[in-house]
């Protein structure tokens, strides 16, 4: 199998970020964002998927953390397409449930090519620790169109923003690494289009 690594970078005047990438790790993490909470489920993202990521981030924080979390998502997303090459002989689909105390959350994703966010999610507080709630969906959105994932995130209950927050991040973590897997029977890319 052909190594699925990637090391990128991405300046701007809002940001400079460092990724490196392994879709064949071991939980493996070391991530910087200056965002705490951000980190935190970058952390559990990573354990829970597999995935060996290091990150270092320096964005301009004393504005706010949106350019930030959203050039991580594009970052990652970038990471995760570059990665797979052609897609072949993996999984492509999945999907997981994450309880999370009274949270419950599911993630369900397509490694098609075709970038798209589907959240259904009510998140009670504006900020949990340092990070912005509304956030989220931005760090989604990002990760989704820059990595050609169809991505569906659906709360199906839960009233701790922390938990429920926590809950999508693991979600998202095991559905990318069921997706990213290989499949020993597969034979070429998963898709009667030949291409994905």
């Amino acid at each position: 199998m052909q190594t699925r690594k990637v090391e990128l970078t991405r300046k701007t005047a809002e940001t400079d970020i460092y990724l490196k990438l392994d879709l064949d790790g071991s939980g493996v993490y070391d991530i910087k964002t200056g965002i705490g909470f951000f980190d935190h489920m970058l952390n559990l993202m990573t354990r829970h998927g597999m995935l060996n990521l290091e990150l270092r981030a320096d964005g301009d924080l004393e504005i706010d953390g949106h350019h930030t979390v959203e050039d991580i998502g594009i970052c990652l997303g970038q990471a995760i397409k570059e990665a797979l090459g052609d897609k072949s002989g993996i999984n492509r689909y999945g999907h997981a449930m994450v309880p999370m105390d009274e949270a419950l959350l599911l993630a369900a994703l397509d490694l098609s090519g075709r970038g798209h966010l589907e959240l259904s999610v009510e998140i009670p507080s504006p900020k949990v620790g340092d990070f912005e709630t509304e956030l989220l969906e931005e760090f989604l959105r990002a990760l989704s169109v820059n990595g050609g994932i169809t991505l569906h995130v659906t709360q199906i209950s839960g009233r701790n923003s922390h938990h429920i927050i926590e809950g999508i991040f693991k979600a998202l973590g095991r559905a990318l690494r069921q997706a990213v897997e290989t499949d020993s029977r597969a034979n070429g890319i998963p898709s009667t289009k030949g291409v994905l």
